[in-house]
């Protein structure tokens, strides 16, 4: 009986539409409207494009639709308003939610790989290419 329950709870779990997951809560403040002072609203657009929407993870927060983008772009404007920097709101989110959070991972010793992976690709690629071309010359 308890087996039945449980197998049927995790069924109608597997099977629930995503529908279900969205919120009910109102639209943050700033998620779809604009900072009345352009200078500020360009600010807030330039820095939301270069962060990643966590849910979507393919998107920046300005052109993602998710609930929690559209807090982030909310939050950026509130604090873009208040007179805080870019690079100081920027900081405050990679200290909350961590370097990928912003399409501009910082250069440092964890984050090396990353950054040589491209070239040491290439060197690799042109190191191929030239022993291929190498043996068909002869």
């Amino acid at each position: 009986m308890k087996s039945a329950r449980l197998l049927a709870v995790a069924l109608a779990a597997a099977t629930a539409s995503s529908s279900h997951a969205q919120s009910n809560a109102p639209a943050a403040p700033y998620a779809y409207a604009q900072l009345p002072d352009p200078r500020q609203e360009a600010e807030a657009k330039a820095l939301m494009e270069t962060l990643r929407c966590l849910v979507c993870q393919g998107q920046s927060i300005a052109d993602s639709d998710a609930d929690m983008a559209g807090d982030m772009r909310s939050l950026v404007r509130e604090r873009i308003a208040a007179g805080e920097r870019p690079e100081a709101i920027r900081a405050w989110l990679v200290e909350r939610y961590g370097s990928w959070v912003s399409y501009k991972p910082p250069v440092e010793p964890v984050t090396w790989p990353l950054w040589a992976a491209p070239a040491v690709l290439l060197a690799l690629g042109l190191w191929l290419a030239r022993g291929r071309f190498r043996r068909k010359a002869r």
